[in-house]
């Protein structure tokens, strides 16, 4: 007897069996990978807050230079706008350092155009303080007060997210930048200083401020060890007199307008403490030449530190072929400051209340 289309029947069986216990595995593992992969859910990012730019017409994409003026102050801001508007963008404020020009702190960070690729505005100021630029940034500077009503006056111009303002700067930017995070705590989200944070004695912000701090052990104008490096020693006077910062340094060590003599970590740990922040940090390798020490905070105030081991007084990831080296030290590569400083930004935006 020929039994073929039994032999047949079986096997289509088999194969239906089997299909369906292939599926039933596959579906199981793509339900594991996805459970593996999801990680847990996300907190939900606060609602943005429109400024009154956002009632005026959408402004044109690029870099433009605006005229400033206060009743205290005169000068200017270089404004970038990337091209993807339609909603309130983010404002990152990039500070110039003393002696430094705004357009060379633009082309020394990179920021302006790290923004225009990433959806967020860069407003790059200077202020007419002198013949030398800098930064009256102490309690109740005239230059804190000049960047207050420039933002302003961004919100009034641009729409922009109010809860998403931020502030970074090198050197002497970067301590007007810290200033700005004790002074204007409720307009500003959040803060990175490069080769400068300072923690002031009178500092007492609104609110707790998040920090993510950069500086190089071997900086010879900010010392990593604490006060002016022997290079910054040779600079001009930061109060505008015809003295030499050393001279200035001698007369007056505790002048508001020089910078803290207490170590880099310690001024960091300092802002940890301010913002509520354990005592123990922990400290990681991120690359072979770089550091980053962390503190057990609050989500809303974080307090972060990168040392580079060698470097200099410079912008990490900054293009080398704009910084004189030789003067400021090397430029590392290993990291990005403005990746760093954007994702950091990026997570913390202002918690609120925001003022009317």
């Amino acid at each position: 007897m020929n039994d073929a289309p039994s032999r047949l029947r079986k096997i289509r069986g088999a194969t239906r069996v089997l299909g369906a216990l292939a599926a039933a595995v596959v579906a199981v593992l793509l339900s594991t990978h996805a459970v593996a992969t999801a990680g847990p859910a996300a907190t939900a990012s606060p609602a943005a807050v429109p400024s009154a730019g956002c009632a005026a017409s959408q402004v044109e994409a690029g870099r433009t230079m605006h005229l400033f003026r206060t009743d205290a102050r005169s000068g200017r801001y270089i404004q970038d706008v990337p091209a993807a508007q339609g909603i309130p963008m983010p404002v990152v404020f990039d500070i110039h350092g003393y002696l430094q020009p705004g357009l060379l702190q633009s082309q020394w960070s990179g920021i302006a155009g790290f923004g225009l690729r990433h959806g967020f505005v860069t407003i790059t100021p200077d202020a007419d303080a002198g013949l030398l630029p800098r930064w009256e940034y102490g309690r109740g500077g005239a230059d804190i007060a000049y960047l207050s009503a420039m933002l302003t006056q961004v919100e009034q111009t641009l729409c922009v997210d109010r809860r998403r303002i931020y502030m970074t700067g090198l050197s002497m930017g970067a301590f007007t930048t810290s200033s700005v995070a004790c002074q204007l705590a409720d307009r500003f989200a959040a803060v990175a200083p490069v080769a400068g944070i300072q923690d002031f004695p009178w500092c007492e912000p609104a609110r707790r401020v998040p920090v993510v701090a950069f500086h190089g052990t071997g900086d010879q104008f900010l010392s990593y060890t604490g006060g002016v490096g022997p290079v910054g020693e040779l600079l001009p006077a930061t109060d505008g007199s015809s003295r030499l910062m050393f001279q200035q340094r001698a007369e007056n060590p505790a002048a508001d307008n020089l910078p803290s003599t207490a170590p880099i970590p310690a001024q960091t740990a300092a802002w940890a403490a301010r913002n509520g922040c354990g005592p123990e940090p922990a400290t990681e390798q991120v690359t072979a030449d770089v550091t980053r020490t962390t503190y057990p905070c609050d989500p809303d105030a974080s307090v972060e530190l990168y040392t580079v081991h060698g470097g200099g007084h410079t912008w990490p990831g900054g293009d080398p072929t704009l910084v004189p080296v030789a003067i400021t030290g090397p430029v590392t590569h290993t990291i990005e400051a403005n990746r760093i400083i954007w994702e950091f930004f990026r997570d913390h935006p202002h918690p609120g209340p925001i003022p009317s």
